[in-house]
């Protein structure tokens, strides 16, 4: 099918995206006014954060073929937006981490963390600017829209509420109240559901002198209505069944979700060949 020969890109911008909305969140929670041992295990739990996003990165790497392409790819920083998506990436996973092991050691006081958990969610934020922008391209009729931007967005909201969720409610000494954080998932599958509405009907007035946008992915519909079964399932889990294994579950379930999403989103891509309309 068109889009698994990106698999790894797939892997990187669903988990990236995710990870940084659950790290927004996780700010959140320890800007509360939390124990010794809520913030321990905040801090303990983080690590999966981590592992999560370094995945991530192995699977760029992958893509890239060797970890030489992925230096040599730093540089044009400044100038390439792939360079600036790396190097914002690295940096902000290189400050996250620091703070996880300075957070898990102790050795970091409140005032200071406050600030280098804000520093990070800005970093984060960046990387996600830098990554949206990688894919406007004005050759790419069919990623060089706000509809590719929406779609980024959204993955950073439905799952990093959706693994946020399942990783703060299984703190057993949490002060903190997470009805926001489902509300933040159930906003991000409304408005997931009318970008692909919007996205079905505009593809039918795009193609090329060769190409038509419809023929790119023929499971358009099947494979969104897939996606969306799962989302709702795990809207049910986060909203009516919070137990701590199912939430595990519906975590997975969306992160798959998503990434049958990208999968949809890189099947799409054409060129504009000799002539574009739409």
């Amino acid at each position: 099918m068109n889009g698994l020969h990106e698999l790894p890109l797939i892997i990187f911008t669903v988990l990236a995206q995710s990870t940084v909305g659950a790290w927004l969140l996780f700010s959140w929670a320890l800007y509360r006014n939390n124990s010794a041992q809520s913030k321990q295990y905040l801090h303990k739990v983080m690590f999966i954060l981590l592992a999560l996003l370094g995945l991530g990165f192995i699977a760029s790497i992958l893509h890239l073929g060797s970890p030489l392409r992925a230096f040599n790819s730093l540089n044009r920083i400044g100038s390439s937006m792939l360079s600036n998506e790396i190097a914002s990436g690295a940096v902000f996973f290189g400050a996250a981490g620091i703070y996880w092991l300075l957070g898990i050691t102790g050795k970091i006081t409140e005032a200071l963390a406050k600030v280098w958990l804000a520093l990070t969610a800005v970093l984060g934020l960046v990387f996600m600017y830098m990554m949206n922008n990688v894919y406007h391209i004005n050759t790419v009729p069919t990623w060089d829209s706000l509809l590719t931007s929406l779609q980024f967005y959204l993955t950073l909201v439905i799952g990093g509420s959706a693994l946020a969720y399942g990783l703060l409610n299984a703190n057993p000494h949490k002060t903190y109240k997470l009805c926001h954080v489902a509300y933040c998932y159930l906003v991000g599958l409304f408005l997931a559901v009318i970008v692909v509405i919007y996205q079905g009907v505009g593809l039918a007035h795009i193609h090329s002198s060769v190409q038509q946008a419809v023929n790119l992915v023929p499971d358009f519909a099947n494979l969104q209505a897939l996606r969306f079964t799962l989302l709702a399932l795990g809207a049910i889990v986060l909203c009516k069944l919070p137990k701590n294994w199912l939430l595990g579950v519906a975590a997975l379930a969306v992160l798959f979700a998503e990434m049958i999403g990208r999968l949809i989103f890189y099947g799409l891509h054409m060129t504009v060949g000799m002539a574009v309309a739409g």
